[in-house]
């Protein structure tokens, strides 16, 4: 198959987070006779019953892993393509991206070249929990090069997240009388306004950090005085989260609860000569790996304007660019370490 075929039959087969065991047991089946032919290894990292990380390697030590993931969010969009793009869920997170990396290795074997290897790991898109993983059972490698659409722009730097639960609390009572009861939405109301006026950090090299209000629920009828209200929230960090923290508290301070849910720190990456770069807003698995598996690298075809969304797609131009500057960026990677 050429890059083209392999991303159509990787966005063929659904694989939406924690249903990631048909795109694994695919990848393993294409990328088993490779191991074998050019004198590798494969192996499946279970990390949990029916998901597993697939991880192949070619030659020792390790230098560079080339690593990204094989869940989508939903929904399942189906494959089409015109002249210039290929379409549908996961065309360019990541699908795309995994037929990218599988034919520069292709090629590098071809070309007699060793001491790298290719990671895939499930639930990106929901928990890192694949790349955690991944985190406690390194394989050695000195480089990762994870893949993300960027453009095919090397990424300088990527905001982090923090994400809390918002939970308020009330009491019951007639809507005719709300002197009887509490509102709990309307307490809610009142602290996301508050923490919508926090100011918050900027980096010169990031950016602004930023707040969003994910997800807004609660009552039970417009007649009656809400006893329950909760929302969702995300910070996009780009530094120290410390004093973002202690101004969320006050913000909620005696009319809510906050419950943080995950934290992911902002990164700042080294440039590659040759290579054109960015930043992006978006986090990614490489803080879940916790270095382990050595100094991080980003880049990939597409856009993240056009991933989660329904006009999901990849240019074409961009998957033939990207096999080249992984082939590109693993070399110059192996002849830095033998230095």
């Amino acid at each position: 198959m050429n890059v083209f075929e392999l991303t159509r039959a990787l966005i063929d087969i659904e694989s939406i987070t924690n249903n990631e065991e048909g795109i694994g047991d695919y990848l393993y089946e294409y990328l088993l006779p490779l191991a074998t032919h050019f004198g590798g290894t494969i192996e499946r990292m279970e990390v949990e019953p029916r998901r597993w990380n697939l991880f192949a390697q070619w030659g020792e030590p390790l230098t560079v892993t080339l690593s990204t993931h094989i869940d989508t969010v939903p929904p399942y969009v189906a494959f089409r393509q015109d002249d210039n793009y290929i379409w549908g869920r996961g065309a360019c997170d990541t699908k795309g991206i995994i037929a990218c990396m599988i034919k520069a290795v292709e090629d590098l074997l071809d070309a007699g070249e060793r001491n790298f290897g290719l990671l895939f790991v499930v639930g990106e898109e929901r928990n890192s929990a694949g790349a955690y993983f991944a985190g406690v059972n390194p394989r050695g490698s000195r480089y990762l090069i994870n893949g993300e659409p960027t453009e095919n722009r090397l990424a300088l730097g990527s905001k982090g997240a923090l994400r809390y639960e918002v939970f308020a609390s009330g009491k019951m009572a007639h809507s005719a009388y709300p002197e009887l009861g509490d509102s709990a939405i309307h307490k809610l109301i009142a602290t996301l306004a508050d923490m919508q006026r926090i100011p918050l950090p900027m980096d010169p090299l990031l950016g602004p950090s930023t707040l969003n209000i994910g997800t807004l629920a609660g009552g039970r009828a417009p007649n009656i005085i809400a006893d329950e209200a909760r929302a969702d929230i995300m910070i996009r960090l780009v530094g120290d989260s410390t004093e973002t923290k202690a101004a969320l508290a006050r913000a909620a301070e005696g009319r809510a609860e906050l419950r943080e849910v995950i934290e992911i720190p902002a990164l700042h990456m080294n440039a590659i000569a040759g290579l054109e770069t960015t930043v992006v807003a978006f986090t990614t698995d490489i803080p879940a790996f916790g270095g382990q598996w050595g100094e991080p690298f980003l880049l990939g075809p597409g856009t993240i304007h056009v991933a989660h969304t329904l006009e999901e797609r990849v240019p074409k131009a961009q998957l033939t660019q990207a096999v080249e500057i992984y082939q590109q960026m693993v070399r110059h990677l192996c002849k830095r370490e033998s230095k």
